[in-house]
């Protein structure tokens, strides 16, 4: 399954990466199983897609990491937003 993912904030800074297309397992179909897929790249990765790091939205509604993912999904990953 292809996934579309695109990056913001802090893990775009620090992974260095803005965007890319990734080939994922079909078993994946949450979020949550996505982001475990995604640390595994290493330490780097690990650190940076912390679940309380990070927000995700799937085709650009903010979702939930119980949300599923499908083929052809854009999947953007970025950091939590405070203001005050």
């Amino acid at each position: 399954m292809k996934i579309k993912l695109v990056y913001f904030g802090r893990p775009r800074e620090q992974l260095k990466i803005a965007n890319e297309t990734a080939d994922v397992p079909e078993s994946l179909s949450t979020l949550a199983e996505l982001l475990v897929w995604l640390r595994a790249r290493g330490e780097e990765w690990a650190r940076e897609l912390a679940e309380n790091r990070v927000r995700c939205a799937i085709n650009q509604e903010f979702s939930g990491l119980a949300a599923r993912i499908g083929d052809q999904d854009e999947v953007a990953i970025f950091s939590p937003i405070s203001g005050g």
